[in-house]
């Protein structure tokens, strides 16, 4: 193998690794779709600090030297909540859920921002915190011109990949409100729902329409919501080199 073929090898080996860490290798999605919702256990359940199954981590492997984000459980103005902590670090926190979800609760608060992550940027696309929703989307709605990229990380995952990702975000910069794709895939979508500084180290409670949510953001490839496969914890500062610090509380999912 010549000097330029090992080169483009390596950018496509590379792309590769990008695009299904934003795909998210967030779990191994083998419940059905047409199986019996599961009931999402709370994350603080745990009677030490690990969050308690059927939770679980999820990062890249060790053969990309990239550490872990963080997950423990915490006690935090007088209640037990999840701690979330990456430094220069990529994971999820995955929970699976097979079967129709109407609304999603959660409380949040960040403590320490991302002051250069750029989520319009592949260099610097990193997220403080985030809960997302994955969605068993058919593989035959992804738009053409993703549906080859899509295949390939599929083929090199040993997991069956999200094949939509709905994400809520807090962002440094961008304004609440602000909706936008994944640099890498429009496979993720992101929803910005709290911004800046002036609410860090304050508690923030959301309730989202998941349904109304995934229609704005992939109403374009689908007409109704296909079911929830999987809700999802995470932060990641592997681009940035930087350091975040983030607690969520009370999730829960409504079918």
């Amino acid at each position: 193998m010549t000097g330029r073929s090992t080169t483009r090898v390596v950018k496509k080996l590379t792309w590769l690794v990008a695009y299904v860490r934003k795909l998210g290798l967030m779990v191994c999605l083998s419940l059905s779709a047409n199986a019996q919702a599961v009931e999402l256990s709370p994350v603080t359940a745990a009677s030490g600090n690990v969050p308690p199954p059927p939770w679980h981590v999820v990062g890249l492997p060790e053969r990309y030297a990239k550490p872990w984000t963080q997950f423990d459980v915490t006690n935090l103005d007088g209640k037990r909540v999840l701690r979330v902590q990456a430094h220069k670090a990529y994971g999820n926190l995955v929970h699976k859920w097979s079967g129709p979800a109407s609304s999603l609760q959660f409380k949040w608060r960040l403590d320490t921002p991302l002051l250069r992550a750029n989520l319009k940027d592949k260099n610097t696309e990193d997220i403080a915190l985030k809960v997302c929703v994955s969605f068993d989307l058919p593989v035959d709605s992804i738009p053409a011109s993703e549906r080859a990229k899509f295949k390939l990380a599929q083929f090199f995952s040993p997991d069956k990949l999200p094949t939509a990702t709905l994400c809520y975000i807090w962002d440094h910069t961008l304004p609440v409100g602000n909706e936008l794709r994944s640099p890498y895939t429009g496979r993720v979508r992101y929803i910005v729902v709290n911004s800046g500084e002036a609410q860090l180290k304050t508690w923030q409670e959301h309730q989202r329409n998941i349904a109304a949510d995934f229609l704005r953001s992939f109403g374009q490839e689908a007409s109704t919501v296909p079911a929830v496969t999987a809700i999802i914890v995470g932060a990641d500062s592997d681009n940035t080199g930087d350091s975040s610090l983030g607690y969520v509380a009370d999730i829960s999912v409504q079918p």
